[in-house]
């Protein structure tokens, strides 16, 4: 009797593997046969028409139809160009699935058949040529395999699904827009948060999911220096912006070195300065522009700070009067905090991607630099969203060593894995979320 128990457990265990794998398979090739029916199609249409930040006018309108013929309830405008789609299927814990969508003012040279070789009026006035040179292509292409998925995957989920595609991640600005104009107030609040970045200087078939940290901070920092005009020849004369501005760029690297804590993370990086007009003329004004990273909210206002105290003494030990001393703004659009990852969540999603691929499929080497996400104002602390950023491999092994890096001209990934990767990863995380979230409930 007992070994016709353990036979039929054996068999029973045998059976429940059996009709997991097949249902792994059967997702997998799904979404195999919807990139070749209409995702590849989808995804070069969005390579060759990008559209610059708070500018996606004709991207979220071809979106909301992608996601609106599946049957969610789709709103267009949110926040300026974003586009929300909601599909409600019973009782359950809410997951929002977020797509950025803008691309950058880059002329492409990537090689590519379907290169882009659009331009566009910038928010700025100016026409600028535009790129997809960070991917977000490939962000919102796979939204729309997701959306259909989990459309046609209803009986194995229950709660409330929210699509988002956002502008103008590459200003830092979009989701913050987008939860200014009520996201979180006229839509279902999320529960849980999901998004992803495909990575060129990760190997296709490869995905990293962080426990914590997933993006540093980001401020968008302006100084204007002022000074008293003289002629070259007798600078005695007149004050010289362009030699205090100069002392302030160099001061600013010691910042980092000498305020904050050894263990800490932190960029001051003076990305654009501009002043004088001729060889033999001393200006009145130099601009200067500067991104500030750090991974800690309280590192974060250091730096910060430290900007406003560096610009004010320099200049005084310059002699610049106090009606001249340097005017330090930091932008309010331009900003974003860390994005940090819940650590129980991004477990649970780490371990659906190595049920699903392998435990070999996680990638876990270092951060190469400080990179920032405005998806940060979806999950902040006091938010109570429970968010996880992952990453997927975009560059094929072969390629890791020479691969353009974001925001190149050269840039280019391999669409097919990525997306098609990044589609399962979703629908598998998602439908996970789901099912945790019931079981937490009850």
């Amino acid at each position: 009797m007992r070994s016709t128990r353990l036979t039929m457990l054996v068999l029973s265990i045998c059976f429940a593997v059996s009709m997991q794998a097949g249902a792994q398979d059967e997702l997998r090739e799904s979404i195999a046969t919807d990139y070749q029916r209409n995702l590849e199609a989808l995804f070069k249409h969005f390579h060759e028409n990008p559209e610059l930040s708070h500018r996606e006018f004709e991207t979220s309108e071809r979106l909301a139809a992608e996601i609106r013929e599946l049957g969610y309830e789709v709103t267009e405008g949110v926040g300026g160009t974003g586009v929300v789609a909601v599909m409600q299927n019973g009782d359950g814990p809410t997951v929002m699935i977020r797509a950025d969508m803008d691309g950058l003012p880059i002329r492409e040279q990537s090689g590519l058949e379907y290169a882009s070789t659009a331009t566009q009026e910038d928010i700025d006035g100016e026409v600028k040529p535009v790129m997809h040179a960070c991917g977000h292509d490939t962000h919102i292409t796979s939204l729309v395999g997701t959306a259909r998925q989990m459309a046609a995957r209803k009986s194995e989920w229950s709660g409330t699904l929210v699509l988002i595609g956002q502008p103008a991640e590459e200003r830092i600005s979009g989701a913050r827009r987008m939860l200014e104009d009520g996201l979180y107030e006229r839509f279902p609040k999320p529960d849980y948060a999901l998004a992803f970045h495909v990575s060129a200087g990760i190997p296709t078939g490869r995905i990293e999911v962080p426990l914590a940290l997933r993006a540093s901070s980001a401020d968008s920092v302006d100084i204007v220096v002022h000074g008293v005009g003289a002629h070259g020849a007798s600078p005695h004369k007149g004050i010289d912006p362009v030699l205090v501005a100069s002392q302030i760029v160099v001061s600013l690297q010691s910042v980092v070195s000498r305020t904050i804590a050894p263990q800490q993370a932190g960029v001051i990086t003076v990305g654009a300065i501009h002043g004088g007009s001729k060889h033999n003329i001393i200006g009145d004004r130099v601009e200067m522009q500067l991104t500030v990273r750090s991974n800690d909210f309280e590192v974060r206002d250091t730096l910060l700070d430290a900007i406003d105290r560096v610009a004010r003494g320099v200049a005084i030990s310059l002699g610049v009067p106090d009606d001249l001393l340097p005017e330090v703004t930091r932008s309010e659009t331009e900003t974003t905090p860390p994005t940090i990852n819940d650590s129980a969540t991004a477990e649970r999603v780490r371990n659906v991607v190595a049920e699903a691929f392998g435990e070999d499929v996680l990638w876990d080497e270092p951060r190469d630099g400080m990179g920032a996400e405005d998806f940060a104002y979806f999950v902040t602390p006091d938010s109570g969203v429970k968010g996880v950023y992952f990453n997927v491999g975009g560059t094929p092994p072969e390629d890791l060593d020479d691969a353009p890096s974001h925001h190149s001209p050269f840039f280019r990934i391999e669409p097919e894995p990525a997306i098609t990767m990044a589609t399962e990863t979703m629908v598998r995380a998602a439908t996970h979320l789901f099912g945790g979230g019931m079981e937490e409930a009850q």
